[in-house]
């Protein structure tokens, strides 16, 4: 009696087990349906909404307090990279909202190698800019390390080529809107050279410090003529050795220099030439020098300007295509 008393105990409570697993299976079969349909959110969520600056490039949301970022844009070897993008118009910039991102993955280390080559200073360089209106894009791009750290960079793109780019701690004026522009649209990182080689390039990390840094195995030695509007007309270089190269770094790193961008002083002179100077390493992007005896200064690295004496100009010339 007592067997079966518990018997009838027992079988309640499996009923209502049985039940009341029905009931759930049933409702998850309800719920699904209504989730599947949805659709993904249009961003992933560490994209910034807006664009929080009156600037165009310039801002991140969060500076990185990490070691290496005052010594480069992006430190070490990050796993991927998210890409936000705001575009808008130069003419009124600020507040831009979020139109999209992208994420790389197996490209981020290379961006980040590139983008960690950059010059950089921590104060803003004077440096004299076009004002042609139209459209600009302003991008953040969030770099994530393995051990779960992340840093942002802000840059942009605009008709101007003009556009300082931050870590929130360094900054660098080198132009990198079309690349991060075109790894926006195809996924694919790469950092465009200039159409002319002759044209200056993005520069080096270590020109805030030295007009050329060490380790150089070439120079590519360019002549520009300027013409009646005073636009120089494109033109060859001629490319020389390491030895060569070593020598001329070293006379351009013994002049007075100081802390500077492109600005030019037209002064009197006979000399109406600009030479382009773009030296070579093993490995990493060049250094260029531009040099234009008509200007006060008259030699500038992007970062650093100064004088140079005539003989030095004599030489430099010498190793340029001629006239």
């Amino acid at each position: 009696m007592a067997g079966g008393q518990r018997h009838q105990r027992v079988k309640p409570l499996h009923w209502v087990s049985v039940v009341l697993a029905a009931v759930l299976l049933l409702a998850a079969v309800v719920l699904v349906p209504a989730t599947v349909g949805e659709p993904a959110p249009p961003v992933p969520a560490s994209c910034p909404q807006r664009w929080d600056s009156d600037e165009i490039g310039h801002w991140v949301p969060d500076a990185a307090d990490f070691d290496g970022v005052e010594d480069s844009l992006v430190p070490g070897a990050p796993t991927s990279a998210l890409i936000c993008a705001y575009p808008g118009q130069n003419s009124h910039p600020g507040g831009e909202s979020l139109a999209g991102s992208r994420m790389l993955t197996d490209q981020a280390t290379l961006m980040a190698r590139d983008l960690g080559y950059l010059p950089i200073t921590t104060d803003r360089v004077e440096k004299a800019c076009t004002l042609v209106g139209g459209q600009m894009t302003n991008y953040v791009i969030r770099f994530a390390y393995p051990d779960g750290r992340a840093l942002w960079v802000g840059s942009a793109e605009d008709v101007n080529s003009c556009v300082t780019t931050t870590n929130g701690t360094v900054v660098s004026d080198s132009y990198v809107g079309s690349s991060i522009t075109a790894a926006y649209r195809t996924g694919t990182w790469t950092l465009l050279p200039p159409k002319n080689p002759c044209d200056p390039a993005t520069g080096r990390r270590g020109q805030n410090e030295q007009m050329v840094p060490d380790g150089v195995i070439k120079v590519l030695v360019c002549r520009k003529e300027l013409s009646g509007n005073s636009t120089p007309r494109p033109s060859n270089g001629l490319e020389h050795r390491q030895r060569q190269a070593r020598q001329l770094a070293a006379e351009l790193n013994s002049q007075d220099a100081e802390s500077g961008g492109n600005t030019c002083r037209e002064v009197g002179g006979s000399r109406r030439e600009m030479f382009l100077l773009h030296f070579g390493y093993a490995e990493g992007p060049p250094a260029w020098v531009r040099i234009a005896p008509y200007c006060r200064p008259s030699v500038n690295n992007g970062m650093l300007v100064g004088d140079l004496d005539d003989g030095l100009l004599d030489r430099i010339a010498r190793l340029a295509p001629p006239a």
